[in-house]
């Protein structure tokens, strides 16, 4: 049987003009210990004729309903036997050197969570840096948990590698949740392990187009009082004893949103929200002040890549 390390979950929903993109991208790390599974959900605009065409090179299921990304990725998940679960999504695209990256950190430290820096790009996926090489040190800060992440991150489903057993034993995504969806399962794996942040290099390529959920600020507002009553609900691990930690974290998700709110006019959401949230966010610059008193945590380096074919897999 096929010894798999890493099971590389890509999901998509009506993007066809992007989906070769991303598969593309996944098969090209290459290797014996990668497997590549893709969930379209319910599309209608033939994407799945598309993904047909890559015949055994993908592990492919195409759902009868539209359920939204985080069922979608829990599907992908149940269908894996890796080690690691390295979400793509649809409109998104692995670098070339990605794998390698993840492995070198993973074989080093043995994270429970990585989470990945990002370029961003519109139109074409941009082939000149599409060749780039990672020669540069692999430069990164490693946590005992999610919640001591002293430094901010773009959080995307496409920049998230996590232990299989741990993001199960959380239940994986939320299947209700959607905007807010990579914050939630931030929370959820708060303390389920170390996590390593990579500053650098970039790893995956971040499409911006008009379609990007990012776009959608009222769904985020609205998202932010699930998070709050998540945590209010004793939802989210840690007890009575971290919950300064977990305010915080949900501080800043409820204060960058409020911005982005007021940008669009949308007032009364955001009063709802920073009435709702306010502990939340008064425990944020609260942390904040104690980071610039104390200091971050340190960025480690790491010269050259790890082999993935002499790598222990055991």
């Amino acid at each position: 049987m096929k010894l798999v390390r890493y099971s590389i979950v890509i999901t998509c929903y009506n993007q066809r003009d992007f989906i070769r993109d991303a598969v593309n991208s996944a098969l090209a790390q290459g290797d014996d210990d990668t497997e590549v599974i893709v969930v379209d959900d319910a599309s209608s605009d033939g994407s799945c004729e598309v993904l047909k065409e890559y015949g055994d090179r993908i592990t492919f299921r195409q759902m009868d309903r539209n359920g939204g990304p985080s069922r979608s990725r829990n599907v992908g998940a149940s269908m894996a036997n890796g080690q690691y679960l390295v979400f793509l999504d649809g409109d998104d695209a692995l670098m070339p050197h990605a794998l390698n990256i993840y492995n070198t950190i993973i074989e080093r430290r043995r994270p429970m969570l990585v989470l990945a820096a990002i370029s961003q790009f519109s139109g074409l996926v941009p082939q000149a840096r599409l060749e780039e090489a990672a020669n540069g040190p692999l430069k990164f800060v490693e946590y005992s948990c999610a919640m001591s992440k002293d430094r901010p991150a773009f959080l995307s489903s496409s920049a998230t590698v996590v232990d299989r057993e741990a993001f199960l034993a959380v239940g994986g995504w939320t299947p209700d949740i959607f905007h807010g969806d990579n914050k939630d399962m931030m929370m959820k794996l708060g303390y389920a392990g170390s996590l390593v942040l990579i500053l650098e290099p970039k790893t995956v390529f971040y499409r911006v187009h008009a379609g990007n959920s990012i776009n959608d600020i009222s769904s985020f507002l609205k998202s932010g009082h699930r998070l709050i009553a998540n945590e209010r609900s004793g939802h989210y691990p840690g007890g009575r004893a971290r919950a300064f930690e977990r305010y915080a974290a949900l501080g800043v998700f409820v204060f960058f949103w409020s911005m982005k709110g007021l940008t669009v006019g949308l007032w009364t959401d955001v009063a709802k929200l920073t009435v709702a949230g306010f502990p939340m966010v008064l425990a944020g610059a609260v942390q904040r002040c104690v980071i610039r008193l104390k200091g971050l945590q340190p960025v480690e380096s790491i010269e050259g890549l790890e082999s993935r074919r002499s790598s222990n897999h055991g």
